[in-house]
Order: C-alpha cells, then structure tokens, then sequence
C-alpha cells in the first residue's frame, strides 16, 4: 500500500513536470517566433538610404523637394529642413538634416545607429 502511494505521488509529481515543460515549451516557442533581431545601421548605410527617400519624393528630378511633393502624413517634419525658407527642400538641406537626425540617434557617439537606440529617439 505504501509503496502504491508512493508511486501514485511519484506520476503525479511528474505529470506536473511535464504540463509544465509544455507550457515553458510553448512559451519559449511563442517568444522565439516573435523575435526580431536587433539591428544596426551605419551613418552610409542610412545616408545612401536618405539619398534614396529624397530621389522618391522628388517626383519632377529638379533637385529640390516642393510642397506639391511633400507627403501628406507630417509634412511639417520634413518642412523643418527648410533652412533658407523658400519654400523647398534642396538635396543638401535634405541631407544634412537627416544626417543630424542620425547623430541626435547615436547615442553612444560610434557611427552606428542600433535597434535599441532607434527606440531610445522614439523612432520605429
């Protein structure tokens, strides 16, 4: 008789165990599915990326941004970048503006922009 509950207590100690080997199992399966690895973007990689925003937005290739051009979602941001005030936005001013944007993200001051610092600016 002792010895049956003793086993009995055993399977049962070990069912536990199992349910939750699944649920740590599942768990760390779930969290593996949802993980996006960190990145990290060098000041070229992010120039030349820039450079390809500003050939995209500039739809007439005259080397400026206008307000015809400007994209309806904030366009009070990239309207900041227009130091001389005429109205448009020149490749340069475009530039340096973004560029001084990465530099504000660099937190650590290394030429390279991570995930983690990305978010730090509250940046997506």
């Amino acid at each position: 008789m002792r010895r049956m509950i003793g086993t009995a207590t055993m399977a049962i100690a070990l069912g536990a165990c199992g349910e939750r080997g699944e649920e740590k199992r599942a768990s760390a399966d779930a969290n593996a599915a949802s993980f996006v690895p960190p990145s990290v973007t060098s000041r070229l990689d992010y120039g030349s990326a820039m450079d390809r925003r500003f050939r995209a937005l500039d739809r007439n290739a005259d080397d400026f941004i206008s307000r015809d051009e400007l994209p309806r979602r904030n366009p009070r941001r990239l309207l900041a970048l227009d130091r001389n005030g005429d109205g448009k936005i020149s490749a340069i001013e475009f530039s340096e503006g973004m560029l001084a944007r990465f530099d504000r993200m660099d937190l650590n001051h290394d030429g390279t922009v991570t995930s983690e610092e990305r978010r730090s600016a509250g940046v997506k």
